[in-house]
């Protein structure tokens, strides 16, 4: 489809299906965006973190916090934390508790970043698409009653047909939107309980030491 086309395109669907068109092109952006993010962040990479909180468990303590101080993954970051707070002399394991906690909340807000863009995108394209169609409707009758008897069937289906393009143009959006949510979120739910675990078993480590 060449420029002229879509442009065509676009127009018969009213000002709503060009919004329609600016939130596919936001959809797409932030789900690379976000899937960039989190390689960065390591999302898929908690094999370091394990091996670290392996050697914290039989005493190890300082080749664990060596082994995590270069890693930027947010597994191993939240680990280093909750050993460092247990670490830490003058802090209780309350204490300790209490400022790994902080920054887990702070992990998982930088793991769940975008999610609600998404979210609201998924929400109103196919209410954008509902309402473009509707918009397309009263026209389309308004052109039917100003004809009088000299209406013509296939103007009336034409003018439903370029309505209904909004309303299969928002669900387009919508549902890679959603399935994108969707899979974004089971991976933050994966690194939130991997956290919690690594977390868990620091400070019950120390407890036992």
């Amino acid at each position: 489809m060449d420029d002229l086309t879509l442009f065509a395109f676009l127009d018969r669907g009213g000002p709503a299906l060009w919004v329609i068109a600016v939130l596919s092109v936001l959809t797409l952006a932030l789900i690379l965006w976000k899937l960039w993010r989190l390689l960065l962040t390591g999302a898929w990479s908690g094999a370091v973190t394990e091996r670290a909180v392996a050697l914290w468990q039989h005493g190890q303590r300082r080749d664990a916090m060596t082994l995590l101080r270069p890693r930027r993954s947010l597994r191993a970051r939240l680990a280093l934390a909750a050993m460092e707070a247990a670490e830490a002399p003058h802090w209780s394991e309350r204490q300790a508790r209490e400022e790994t906690t902080r920054v887990a909340k702070g992990l998982l807000s930088e793991a769940r970043s975008g999610l609600r863009a998404l979210e609201l995108i998924a929400t109103i394209a196919p209410l954008i698409g509902l309402l473009g169609t509707v918009l397309g409707m009263i026209a389309a009758f308004q052109a039917l009653q100003s004809s009088g008897n000299s209406a013509d069937p296939s103007v009336l289906a034409g003018g439903i047909w370029e309505a209904l393009l909004t309303t299969a143009a928002g669900m387009a959006v919508a549902i890679p939107a959603s399935a994108a949510l969707t899979w974004f979120e089971s991976v933050a739910d994966r690194v939130q309980a991997d956290m919690e675990d690594a977390a868990t078993r620091i400070f019950t480590a120390g407890a036992t030491a």
